[in-house]
Order: structure tokens, then sequence, then C-alpha cells
């Protein structure tokens, strides 16, 4: 007999709130090994064996990590690094769904088939329903780049399989097929109405979403809402109705940056290349953090993880300089607005160059501990992609800073450090924010007494006892987060991960001699 797996809440609870923020307040400081010299930095990388694209994890209550992606793709682990396949493809045998795929298949009965003749399904996204008990899986199935739309399916486990409800939003819609949307029942006849979404050229995707990449997520009061787009005229958000699955279409109010049918815009528009949004609600802050892709997703494109934050659910969401960019604002330069928290990068103990990180969501431990997940590419690998989950913390201000290396067991540091600990050789990069190819490479620098030198110079100060860590480089100030860490060539690392007020972020890695991380709390690939 099958059991019912029911998955641990995402919503960090007050005894849990002794994860990273606890190894932030410390009494006591430690003392950190020696550096080891250049010559004896290994080299090497993990390879997750999870090929997932726009991969969000949910936890079962047996501690397991489920993993579900684009392509009807799924995946588990109990450790983060290493994932087992166990559905791909979107095929009637997949495993996933018990229903997707039959006649009349109602779930493409929209949008049809894509430019290959086969069915896109794409970006799930799986929630524990609170109020009924069951887990919803909302997803998109799509055939052109508006032609979209959102749908609906429900299990009593967390791994399925999962049966088609319903489609709950549509896109790219013009006036000959909106009978096959549900556009009337919300919106009427009027034709006026009608303007505003359909053009004498068409649907006016420069205003309106592509009704594609949802996710789903609790507010603090417990209302529950999805946030979507990629594209075409941004990243929307709709609350949910928690007993029938169907989105709340709420009154237009184009003062407040809201629309009856798409709900209210969050940042974005002009068809400019901001998708995958993810919020997550931080009981820790009090914050919501937009998480977004900038950027086309090939191993050239520039793809990388943007966040900005916002103490409401519906915005407005800003990022660390204090700027957000609505339909109104500087669209063409997208660039400079949203705070870049990864991009293409490598380091001296990787043997891989990492390229185009994207495609992100956030999830919580059963110990408390927030993570992030991803899609990742590399260079001089066509578009071989992988799972990867690094280490995500809230630096001083309450802005997160991911990790520089995949997580590998790693614990936060509960006696905090010292003011004297950050000493000697640093490799620093900053990821910077343009949108391309470029790689953005460490530059070594030397810390000392408070002091940093050598191709980056500027000041330091550590908040003794915590994890905290400011740095001031060029005029920017960097507020941080400091940790010890193995890297994925088995090299013991101190690691600096900071935001700066100027929406860079920066990584800086200390290679010391053992610190007695056992071998379960490396992430090298045995």
């Amino acid at each position: 007999m099958k059991m019912k797996k029911k998955s641990i809440s995402l919503f960090l609870t007050a005894a849990l709130l002794t994860s990273f923020l606890s190894g932030c307040s410390g009494a006591s400081a430690s003392s950190l090994p020696s550096e080891i010299p250049a010559e004896s930095i290994r080299t090497g990388s993990v390879n997750s064996k999870g090929t997932l694209h726009d991969p969000q994890i949910i936890v079962g209550d047996d501690g397991v990590y489920y993993c579900y992606g684009s392509h009807m793709t799924a995946a588990r682990s109990e450790d983060l690094i290493t994932w087992k396949s166990w559905a791909n493809g979107v095929t009637k045998a997949n495993r996933i769904f018990d229903n997707l795929l039959v006649e009349p298949l109602d779930a493409f009965s929209y949008v049809g088939k894509n430019a290959e003749r086969s069915y896109s399904v794409w970006a799930p996204s799986v929630i524990l329903n609170r109020t009924t008990g069951k887990y919803m899986m909302y997803f998109c199935t799509t055939s052109s780049y508006i032609k979209s739309d959102i749908t609906l399916a429900v299990s009593d486990s967390i791994d399925g399989p999962y049966h088609y409800e319903k489609t709950v939003l549509y896109s790219g819609f013009t006036k000959p097929v909106l009978n096959k949307t549900d556009y009337y029942d919300v919106m009427g006849e009027d034709k006026e109405v009608r303007s505003r979404y359909i053009t004498a050229a068409g649907y006016n995707n420069q205003l309106w979403p592509n009704a594609i990449d949802p996710a789903l997520f609790y507010d603090k009061d417990g209302r529950l809402w999805m946030v979507y787009g990629s594209w075409s005229g941004g990243i929307f958000l709709l609350e949910i109705d928690q007993k029938t699955g169907d989105v709340i279409h709420p009154e237009t109010d184009d003062d407040n940056r809201t629309d009856r049918y798409f709900g209210t815009r969050l940042i974005g528009g002009g068809h400019h290349p901001i998708e995958g949004p993810y919020i997550h609600y931080d009981e820790g802050t009090g914050y919501y953090y937009l998480f977004l892709s900038y950027g086309n997703l090939q191993a050239a494109g520039g793809y990388q993880i943007r966040v900005l934050r916002s103490g409401t659910p519906d915005g407005v969401y800003v990022d660390a300089s204090g700027k957000s960019l609505g339909i109104d604002g500087d669209l063409d330069n997208y660039a400079d607005y949203g705070t870049k928290l990864m991009g293409n990068y490598t380091l001296p103990s990787l043997d891989v160059t990492y390229m185009a990180p994207g495609g992100q969501s956030t999830f919580t431990s059963p110990d408390g501990r927030l993570f992030i997940v991803y899609h990742q590419r590399y260079k001089d690998k066509g578009e071989t992609h992988n799972v990867r989950v690094h280490w995500l913390a809230m630096n001083e201000d309450g802005w997160p800073c991911i990790l520089p290396f995949a997580t590998g067991g790693e614990q936060p540091n509960d006696a905090g450090y010292r003011q004297s600990d950050p000493e000697g050789t640093f490799y620093i990069v900053d990821h910077g924010l343009a949108v391309d190819s470029k790689v953005n490479k460490a530059v070594s620098c030397t810390f000392s007494k408070g002091k940093i030198s050598g191709d980056i110079k500027g000041t330091y100060k550590v908040t003794e006892g915590t994890c905290y860590i400011t740095l001031n480089i060029g005029g920017t100030t960097f507020k941080g987060i400091m940790t010890e860490m193995t890297d994925e060539a088995g090299n013991n690392t101190f690691c600096i991960s900071a935001v700066g007020d100027n929406n860079h972020s920066i990584w800086g890695v200390h290679y010391i001699e053992d610190s007695g991380l056992s071998d379960d709390q490396t992430n090298v690939e045995k």
C-alpha cells in the first residue's frame, strides 16, 4: 500500500530560527586554521546527476527532497548533492501525471502543439494546500512566446500521480480564440475593455504577460499567492482561492499597478528578458523576496539570478539600492535594477566555468536553513545543465547572500568570528550587473588588520562574535556573511558572500588547512 507523504512546512517556526541567524550571535569567537599556499589548492567540481530545468524543491516528511522541473522531469535526493531521476519526458508513460496526455487533452485545448509539433509542459510549482491537505502542482503549457496558460493538477501524495483539473489563466489571446479561454467569464464582452489587451496587431505583449513560470507561496497571514510571468509585459501576482485552486481576479486599479484579469504587475514590461519569478517570505526578516532570472537561458545568454524585496506580497519591490522597475520605469536599462546575486563565474579550485545560473527557487530544510536551487550550465559544454543547491543566508540588513560553493552539509558557526579571522589571501569574484556571456573571474587580494590590498583595495570590519562582515570597496558598502565550508574539490575554505548598495554581489574565498570537517560535510563526488 502506498503511504501518503505530507510535506514539511517551508515556513520557519520560532524553533527553526536556530539556523544561520543563530550562528550570527555567538558570545565567543573562533580561530581559523592557517592558509594553504596557492600550489596546494586542489581543483574539482560537483556533478549532481540531476538534469532538471527550472527546478523547484518540496520536502517530504521522510526528509527526502523532491524536485520537479520543466519537460515533466522529477528527481529525489537525501543530501541535496546527488539527485536520482524518476520521471523524464512529455510522454503518456510519465508517472508524474495520470491524465495529462489522455484525450481530450484539455490542458492543451487552447495552446495546441509547439513549433516541433509536440506538447510543452514547463515550470511546475508544487505546494501543499493547507486548506484541502492536497498537493497542488501549477505548471504552464505553451506553444509560442506569448500563447500560454497556467494549469492545475492535484495529488494526495507529494510524488503523484497528479491529476489535471483545470486551466486557471490564459495569455496571448486574440479575438478569434477568446471563446477557448475564460476571458469572457471574467471580463465580459465590452469592446473598449477588450482593446486594453488586444490591438490591431494582436495580443499586446508589451504590456501584458506571458502566462508561464508560476510559483506559489503563502504570506504571513496564510493567504496563498501565485507569481508568474516571462519577458512580455513583466512579472505579475494573483491571489489563489485555497478551496478551489482558482485565481482570485481583483478589480482593475491602474494607479496601483493592478489589472482585473492578470493581477498586480510587480516588475518589468516591454518584452525585456526578466522571467522565472519566485517569492520567498522570510519570518526572520519580515520581507518578501522576489527572485528573478535575467537574460537568455542559453550558456552564452547571460542568464543570472537577481532579487528585490518588499514588506508586502504585492510590492513595491525594491533592490539593495532602493530602486524598483515599473512599467513606466527605465525599462531599457533593466540591467541596472535588481540586486544581482550570481552570474557566470569561476574560482581557483574549480575545474569548470559555471555559466547561466537561473530558473531559481528557494526552500527550507528540516533544520530550518534556507537554500536556493537553480539550473546551471557550463562553458564549452553546449547546453548541458544540472541542478545545483547553494546555502542562502541573510546579511545584517536582511539581504540574501548565496554561498560560493554547492552545499555539502556545512553548518553555521555558532561561536561567530572575530576581526582577526579574515586574514591572508582571498580570491574575490564581483558578479557585476552585466547581462552577457562575460565570465566573472576571481582576483587576488590580501586581508590584513581591517585593510584590503592587492587587485582590490578597501577596508573591512567584522561584527565580532557573529558571522557578519562589512566591506568598503571603491566607495561601495557591502554587507555580508562569513562561514567555513568545504569546496567542490575537497579544500577547506573560509568564505564571504556580500551584497553591495550598488546591487553587486561579491564572493571571497580563503583556502585554509583542515578545519576538522567530517567526510559527510564535503561535497566532493565520492
